[in-house]
């Protein structure tokens, strides 16, 4: 992990101690000088799967910036009385930095999503973002992704934005972030949201950190997903009381 943040270590996942608006800063920067960077939005589910899964977790160890997305994050921090400033979302991370590359003229790739989410995407990054240049793109239903790989070194795009769900997504960029010294970040299902294909929870749901109930409602086949948190919660406090 890079040394700029204080990290707060959460079943043995060290997520940074900061703010979304210094941490944008600091990846813009990192941009700017051309610095490998990757990026892990982690949440419960992902914490847990890294605790079941050695070699995922192993994986997670070699990101420079593992950020807190999901207030099960926060609440596991509040849990081992290290608190972390604010949640740290891939979605508002993802269009933070969409939004200062369109007004600085800087490229991105996006793989993943379904190839219709892919073919809505270019059109809603073209209005959006007027000034992003967008260096290729790729629906993430593919078995190999030698091209796709080929295509983004020849292009070196400032930014890698990959949406392939986890772990496959870190998978991907752990074993090709070489290629170019960009910004490479998992963002699971942003496509879809960023193309109007699913919609992001209303502001509401969101400030009061509801956001995950909004979306199960929507998609009750998350509830899977969600029925990890209580025993996420549990081994937190047995990291908590081990601690003590």
């Amino acid at each position: 992990m890079q040394p700029s943040f204080p990290t707060v270590t959460v079943l043995d996942v060290p997520f940074i101690k900061t703010t979304a608006t210094q941490l944008l800063e600091t990846l813009q920067q990192r941009i700017l000088t051309q610095q490998n960077t990757f990026v892990v939005t982690a949440n419960p589910e992902i914490v847990m799967y890294a605790h079941h899964n050695a070699a995922y977790h192993q994986l997670l160890q070699t990101a420079d910036y593992i950020t807190p997305d999901g207030i099960g994050i926060l609440d596991g921090a509040k849990i081992l009385k290290q608190p972390l400033p604010e949640r740290i979302t891939g979605f508002d991370t993802l269009t933070s930095l969409l939004q200062w590359a369109s007004d600085q003229h800087r490229s991105a790739y996006f793989v993943g999503a379904k190839p219709g989410v892919i073919a809505k995407l270019k059109s809603s990054l073209s209005r959006d973002y007027p000034g992003l240049i967008i260096a290729g793109m790729h629906d993430g239903y593919f078995t190999d992704d030698t091209a796709i790989i080929a295509d983004i070194q020849r292009t070196q795009p400032d930014m890698v934005f990959a949406a392939l769900g986890f772990p496959k997504q870190e998978e991907f960029i752990a074993q090709h972030r070489h290629v170019t010294n960009g910004l490479w970040m998992g963002v699971g299902g942003s496509f879809d949201v960023l193309a109007g294909t699913v919609d992001r929870a209303p502001k509401w749901w969101q400030t009061h950190h509801l956001e995950w109930l909004y979306r199960t409602l929507k998609e009750p086949k998350r509830l899977k997903r969600i029925a990890v948190i209580p025993h996420y919660l549990h081994l937190v406090r047995q990291q908590a009381r081990r601690q003590r």
